[in-house]
């Protein structure tokens, strides 16, 4: 049988509308703004984030570095939550290439904590502090599991951040996600940001590409940095015509992702209630905790593997799984039975000879 791919929404294929929109793209020099298909994409998705102006770039992490760049130019501090993508998982863009200090704040599900922020923010350069360049969120956040920051958390940092005259970023891809999940619209959440970075190949199926999405003025100065760091390209069309169907169809079914998280969620959780907690599935996104079984989670992706599921470790003792249009319920099912019986025989291994198994 086929694996079954938890790894990430990443390795979802382009559908065969893309393929023949791709196929047959009017293209031009993006670099010199001549690609109709790449104008439509951009056009389209500051439509559907409630904002002026648009930009493609190659990736996500390429958004997020030129979004640090334009509102900052190069120097002062960038305030996020501790766990946040920008942090983790973008190899430190944030002070290699683009200058910038960081400070990491605590949080709680990927909202980071209020009265840090307001003790960290500052308004301008002293003789003992940097000045803050740059708020960021992340919605959902990956770290936690696929976490939908709630709208009044959004609303309070961008409140603050005004106070003090910051800009603010939202690492935004998996937006429709969050969007699904409180059952609004993108603008609702992107209105909280002064640049928003969406992803096309996260889930709605695009084979590469993500935005950057904010004010012209922004966009603009955006588009220069992108030709600073490699990010200009020129018959995009051809991809950009993939993210024009993921931005007007893919968006529209992620709620089915989110059904086959709960049913994954569910089954692990009738297992063993330490495994998965269904009631902190938000989005597309299952935890797994195998601490229990005293076995690291890179020697259960090895497990997994022998017996066809593919999944990521995300810590020590915790195995990631995220949902996507390729995963039905039924290989949510298959999953979960299949770590149900590596699980009955890793607990029964690790408890001790005569001891209850409950214990």
């Amino acid at each position: 049988m086929p694996a079954i791919d938890l790894r990430s929404d990443t390795v979802t294929q382009p559908t065969d509308a893309m393929r023949e929109a791709m196929a047959r793209a009017a293209v031009g020099d993006d670099g010199y703004g001549e690609d109709p298909t790449v104008r439509r994409l951009e056009v389209l998705a500051a439509e559907r984030l409630g904002k002026e102006d648009a930009v493609l770039v190659p990736s996500g992490t390429m958004a997020n570095l030129v979004a640090q760049l334009t509102h900052t130019g190069r120097g002062g501090e960038v305030l996020l939550e501790a766990m946040s993508h920008i942090l983790r998982s973008e190899l430190g863009g944030v002070a290699n290439l683009a200058g910038l200090f960081h400070r990491g704040l605590p949080g709680h599900d990927g909202a980071m904590d209020i009265d840090a922020l307001r003790e960290a923010i500052r308004s301008g350069l002293s003789p003992k502090r940097l000045g803050t360049a740059l708020v960021c969120m992340e919605t959902t956040h990956n770290a936690a599991g696929g976490k939908v920051l709630p709208l009044d958390h959004m609303a309070e940092v961008h409140a603050i951040a005004k106070r003090h005259a910051v800009p603010v970023h939202i690492d935004g891809s998996r937006i429709f996600n969050a969007a699904t999940a409180l059952r609004v619209q993108a603008p609702e959440i992107a209105r909280y940001g002064d640049s928003v970075s969406i992803c096309l190949s996260k889930g709605l199926s695009a084979p590469v590409g993500s935005l950057l999405s904010g004010s012209k003025a922004i966009i603009e100065r955006a588009r220069a940095f992108r030709k600073m760091v490699g990010g200009s390209m020129r018959q995009a069309g051809i991809i950009a015509a993939a993210g024009i169907i993921a931005i007007e169809q893919m968006t529209q079914r992620l709620g089915d992702d989110h059904a086959t998280a709960q049913v994954l969620a569910r089954r692990l959780a009738a297992i063993d209630p330490v495994l998965a907690d269904p009631t902190r599935v938000q989005t597309n996104i299952v935890m797994v905790d195998v601490t229990r079984s005293k076995r690291r989670a890179e020697d259960w992706l090895v497990d997994l593997k022998d017996r066809g599921v593919l999944a990521n470790a995300f810590g020590p003792y915790v195995v990631r799984l995220v949902t996507h249009r390729h995963i039905a319920e039924a290989d949510a099912t298959r999953a979960a039975d299949i770590i149900a019986e590596l699980w009955r025989g890793r607990i029964a291994a690790a408890v001790p000879r005569g001891a209850a198994a409950s214990d």
